[in-house]
């Protein structure tokens, strides 16, 4: 019978849009050597090879790509009948996984989730930090959180945050010893704490405002990491000069143990925006999720 086929094609669709057993079995929470088997399992059953290549890199077999032809149509009816069967609940369940810079899962996202457990119990949210660029499609992500001109393509987004406002701190300490900067160019003197982006790996360019108008200047870059926590615990040790959000350093700033220094200079960071792709029926969990993140 057909039925003893299903999870064996589930996995083998899964195996193909992922391009590895070791993705596959990232995205279904199994090992790879228990995709391995599934995998043999359907090919001894059906009696033909689906797959080529190694373990880490595959591809479908000419016969693979024709079982997919009318694979993907029929997976994609049963997603939109699942769907449609979830919208007909009276309380929301299931997991939505979410991908975000640290600032934004610190600062937007965890403060919001107490509202949703509290409406919606049987809701559950994994959020996952990542600096970097995600194709949150690719990875398997509901959604993603970046901040403005950094947003995946063809992508439905919403606004979850006013501009970001930065500002530069350093410890009494450091400035006790090193002396307090007037101007930009004054950093020259300085020990100053870097950011280093995950994709592309560049350094963050430090920026400066002043009558409206942004412009850069290089700073000694005396510590580089790519942990803005760690940037801020570096600081706080008096390492040296750092730039981070205002709402990660006022706690800092109000009991003392940092002291804003260049008032005025510092510029704003886009405002955060939650994206997600385009879908005719979205989960009733994530649009539960979605609304406590407008709010």
């Amino acid at each position: 019978m057909v039925r003893e086929f299903w999870s064996g094609l589930a996995v083998f669709a899964e195996i193909v849009e992922a391009g590895s057993f070791a993705k596959a079995a990232t995205r279904l929470g199994l090992s790879a050597s228990a995709l391995s088997h599934a995998m043999r399992t359907l090919e001894s059953k059906l009696g033909i090879r689906l797959l080529d290549g190694t373990t880490r890199s595959l591809s479908p077999t000419g016969a693979g790509e024709q079982l997919l032809l009318r694979l993907r149509p029929a997976m994609s009816s049963v997603e939109d009948m699942l769907a449609e069967l979830d919208q007909a609940r009276d309380q929301p369940v299931g997991r939505v996984r979410v991908n975000a810079h640290r600032s934004a899962a610190v600062h937007l996202v965890l403060p919001r989730l107490a509202a949703l457990a509290q409406r919606c119990p049987e809701v559950a949210v994994e959020l996952v930090i990542n600096d970097g660029l995600v194709d949150i499609v690719a990875e398997r992500f509901d959604c993603g959180v970046r901040h403005a001109g950094g947003l995946q393509g063809d992508m439905i987004s919403v606004r979850i945050s006013d501009p970001m406002e930065l500002v530069f701190a350093a410890a009494p300490a450091y400035l006790d010893v090193h002396g307090v900067p007037a101007t930009p160019d004054d950093l020259g003197a300085h020990r100053c704490i870097s950011y280093r982006h995950a994709s592309p790996g560049a350094l963050h360019r430090w920026d400066f405002v002043r009558d409206g108008e942004m412009f850069g200047r290089a700073v000694p870059e005396t510590f580089i990491t790519n942990d803005v926590d760690l940037m801020r615990d570096a600081a706080l040790s008096g390492l040296g000069i750092v730039c981070l959000l205002r709402l990660q350093a006022v706690p800092h700033l109000v009991d003392g143990s940092l002291t804003e220094v260049l008032p005025g200079w510092a510029p704003v960071l886009a405002a955060n925006h939650l994206y997600y792709r385009s879908r005719r029926q979205p989960s009733a969990a994530f649009r539960a999720f979605l609304e406590v993140m407008r709010a």
